[in-house]
């Protein structure tokens, strides 16, 4: 899974020269929270999310009334309330990566650029989708977490007792963020009609602190 799969793609942009009013206005039209600043050329100059406008009012916008807060609003340009230093990544960088620099940075978006021009943006709702879709967890199925030896083969053992059962797999997902050294966990997400009974006792035989959904 790449960026490209998952990103907005054209990006809803706007220019420095317009005013907050007609980028909140864009924000509420196309239900979003960012918009990446962009000069003549489409090239990425800055971003502007929800959270700057809100941080760049001033402490007493929200004593004034209507007229007057949209008087106040209207002088101001984008470009005074942009931020300048963006991360951004790539279309050809795995969703993953992209989630870890989101994570890292402490960011809700980055920018896709491609030659020097904004072709898209991936958010962390982009990321969530993507997770969902990963797990399969909208296709049911029972949901197994087990604690096994971090040696070759291991997971085999696992699927091998739920295919015995007559299930497919939907999905495998892998953590080292387990508190026993040299195990690992994993959870995997059953696939079609079995014989539950069959392969929950197989499991918890083999596996007794695994969970079972």
């Amino acid at each position: 899974m790449f960026v490209k799969d998952w990103m907005t793609s054209p990006a809803i942009t706007i220019t420095k020269d317009k005013t907050l009013p007609e980028a909140v206005k864009i924000m509420r039209e196309k239900k979003i929270k960012r918009l990446p600043v962009v000069d003549e050329h489409n090239k990425l100059i800055g971003l502007l999310s929800d959270i700057e406008i809100q941080e760049y009012l001033p402490s007493e916008a929200t004593t004034l009334d209507a007229f007057e807060l949209g008087y106040l609003l209207s002088k101001i340009k984008v470009e005074k309330v942009m931020k300048t230093i963006v991360f951004t990544t790539r279309p050809d960088v795995s969703i993953e990566e992209a989630a870890m620099e989101m994570y890292d940075r402490s960011v809700s978006s980055l920018p896709v650029i491609e030659d020097d021009k904004v072709v898209g943006i991936i958010t962390e709702k982009d990321v969530f989708k993507e997770l969902i879709d990963i797990t399969g967890v909208r296709s049911g199925g029972h949901r197994i977490c087990v604690v096994i030896k971090d040696v070759a083969g291991s997971i085999k053992e696992v699927a091998d007792i739920i295919r015995d059962a007559g299930y497919g797999i939907e999905s495998t997902l892998s953590s080292h963020s387990c508190t026993k050294e040299g195990y690992r966990k994993v959870v995997l997400r059953t696939r079609g009609n079995g014989n539950f009974i069959k392969m929950k006792d197989e499991i918890l035989k083999n596996y007794p602190d695994a969970i079972i959904d």
